[in-house]
C-alpha cells in the first residue's frame, strides 16, 4: 500500500504563485508515475501533470508553460509549482500515484483558490 499526503494549498492571487507538495509513504517503489488532478467548483475531476519515473513530463491544456511538476524519488516527494495562477485553476487538487495505465493511489486533497 501507498499513502499520499498532499500540502501546500491556499489562497493566491491571480498572478503569484504557489508550490503543492506530496508526501509518498509505503510500497512507493511499486509507483513508476505521479501525477497531480484538480476538481474544479461544478466539474469533473481532471489530469493537470504527470511526471514518469525518469522525469519524463506531460502537462494538459493551459498547465504548459504556467505550472511544473517535479518529483524527487530519493524523498518520495512530488511537487508542483504554480506559476501565474488563474482563478479557473480554483479547485481540489488531488495527488496520483500508480503506472501508465492508471492511477492505484490517491492522496485525500489540497485546495486551491486564485483570488482575481
Amino acid at each position: 500500500q501507498v499513502q499520499l499526503v498532499e500540502s501546500g494549498g491556499g489562497l493566491v492571487q491571480a498572478g503569484g504563485s504557489l508550490r503543492l507538495s506530496c508526501a509518498a509513504s509505503g510500497s512507493t517503489f511499486s509507483i513508476h508515475r505521479m501525477a497531480w488532478y484538480r476538481q474544479a467548483p461544478g466539474k469533473e475531476r481532471e489530469l493537470v501533470a504527470t511526471i514518469g519515473s525518469g522525469g519524463n513530463t506531460y502537462y494538459v491544456g493551459s498547465a504548459e508553460g504556467r505550472f511544473t511538476i517535479s518529483r524527487d524519488n530519493a524523498k518520495n516527494t512530488l511537487v508542483l509549482e504554480l506559476t501565474n495562477p488563474k482563478p479557473e485553476d480554483t479547485g481540489v487538487d488531488y495527488c496520483a500515484g500508480g503506472n501508465d495505465n492508471r492511477m492505484d493511489y490517491w492522496g485525500k486533497e489540497t485546495r486551491v483558490t486564485v483570488s482575481s
